[in-house]
């Protein structure tokens, strides 16, 4: 039940960002790692032989603003924590240059968005405007 409960909010996040790309064109790129769910065991296996990692964030968004290389958030239901896995995560990705945060609904993942696009483009080192 909590599982369906945060993939509808991460539903409606992605409805909004559809919708939004027109004000916010970046949202183009925002994407969801699908890291959670039951699976057999060997479709874990491969799935782990292929990358899957557990604890990453479900969202990212690959734009550069504020100083910061891109932006991930987990999103949670309460009354839902992340677990130690995606906290060390959010953590390793922070010290890497990302702005990570967790999300309780879409609205708050949303208002966490359109905070992080409105910081100015961050310019990539050996490169001026």
């Amino acid at each position: 039940m909590v599982q369906q409960k945060e993939e509808n909010e991460q539903t409606f996040l992605f409805r909004w960002a559809a919708f939004a790309e027109g004000q916010y064109p970046e949202l183009s790129l925002m994407y969801h790692i699908p890291n959670e769910g039951k699976r057999s065991k060997a479709t874990g296996g491969r799935l782990k032989a292929q990358g899957l990692k557990p604890g990453v964030p479900d969202v990212c968004l690959p734009t550069a603003h504020g100083g910061y290389i891109g932006l991930y958030i987990e999103m949670k239901v309460k009354p839902n924590r992340p677990t130690e896995n995606q906290k060390k995560w959010l953590r390793a990705l922070r010290a890497a240059g990302h702005l990570t945060a967790v999300a309780y609904d879409w609205e708050e993942a949303k208002n966490l968005i359109e905070d992080y696009l409105r910081l100015p483009p961050t310019i990539p080192k050996g490169e001026s405007k």
